[in-house]
């Protein structure tokens, strides 16, 4: 076994059971905690893959940002260590039979040999202003729509963070 190879099994390691943990724990700031490793994982798996600028952004963006935004939520908006109930079991099971097809759609797609081949040939990281091009360009293959889109989502999750935590506060008082 390579080095490269016990990297990956230690890194999907801590991403799975980082996941299970996630969905499974009482506690929302604990599950926040675990998201942070599933998060830390996946970087590492972009690092492994020579993605430099992808696990940047994956760290400064989700960990940075999105997991921060969450943080700060659930200290405005519950007691830390309040426990979450469970959903009612008819729930459970749709979201077990959903997880349950996403995990065979990617088993199918691992067993694909072309996708295996594609993932044994040699991948350079690409050029900076390719992938701002790619992202900011308005023409075919590239991606300013879905970028405002995220943009003006976030905005809305900040907005709606500050009524919830300006309406926490009025009960409050």
């Amino acid at each position: 076994m390579s080095a490269t190879q016990f990297i990956f099994i230690i890194l999907a390691a801590v991403i799975v059971a980082g996941s299970v943990m996630t969905v499974t724990c009482k506690k929302l700031l604990h599950s926040a905690v675990y998201l942070l490793f599933v998060l830390l994982g996946t970087a590492g798996l972009y690092f492994e893959l020579n993605y430099h600028f992808l696990a940047v952004v994956q760290i400064s963006v989700y960990i940075g940002g999105i997991l921060v935004l969450l943080v700060f939520s659930v200290f405005l908006t519950q007691s830390v260590g309040e426990k979450m109930e469970h959903g009612a079991l008819w729930k459970r099971c749709v979201m077990a039979l959903v997880s349950l097809s996403g995990v065979a759609l990617i088993g199918g797609l691992l067993l694909n040999e072309d996708l295996m081949l594609a993932a044994q040939n040699d991948v350079t990281e690409m050029d900076m202003s390719v992938i701002g091009n790619a992202l900011l360009g308005a023409g075919k293959n590239q991606y300013i729509l879905p970028f405002e889109i995220v943009s003006v989502l976030l905005l809305a999750c900040i907005i709606g963070g500050i009524l919830i935590a300006t309406k926490g506060k009025e009960e409050e008082d």
